[in-house]
C-alpha cells in the first residue's frame, strides 16, 4: 500500500486550507459569513470586492479598532497581517474566478 502520496496530499490540503485565511473566507464561504465575519471585527469597510478579495478582507479587519481582531499573533505580529502577502498569492490563483463572480454579482457589501 503506497501511504506516502496520501499522506503528501493531505497535507497540502491543510496547508492551502491555513494559507490565506482571508480567501478561503471570501472566495469558498457565502458572501454571509465574511459579512458576519467583518461586523464581528468592527471594521470601517462599507463593502469588499471579489478581485483580490482575500487581501482586501484582511486590510479591513486591521482597519478595524484595536483588538478587535483576532488575538491569533506570531511573536507579536498578528496573524492577519502575515496572511496579507499568503491571501496575495491564493487572490491570484482564483483571479478567473473572482474576476467573473465580480462581473456576474459586484462587491460583497457590508451593510
Amino acid at each position: 500500500m503506497c501511504t506516502t502520496p496520501m499522506k503528501l496530499l493531505v497535507l497540502a490540503w491543510i496547508a492551502s486550507m491555513t494559507v490565506g485565511c482571508g480567501t478561503v473566507t471570501t472566495v469558498m464561504r457565502e458572501d454571509a459569513v465574511t459579512v458576519r465575519a467583518l461586523k464581528a471585527d468592527k471594521t470601517y469597510c462599507q463593502s469588499v470586492p471579489r478581485i483580490y478579495s482575500g487581501v482586501t478582507y484582511n486590510l479591513c479587519v486591521l482597519h478595524g479598532p484595536p483588538n478587535a481582531g483576532s488575538s491569533l499573533a506570531v511573536n507579536s505580529v498578528p496573524w492577519t497581517f502575515i496572511d496579507v502577502p499568503l491571501s496575495g498569492v491564493m487572490d491570484t490563483l482564483f483571479l478567473p474566478y473572482t474576476l467573473y463572480r465580480q462581473s456576474v454579482d459586484g462587491s460583497i457589501e457590508i451593510r
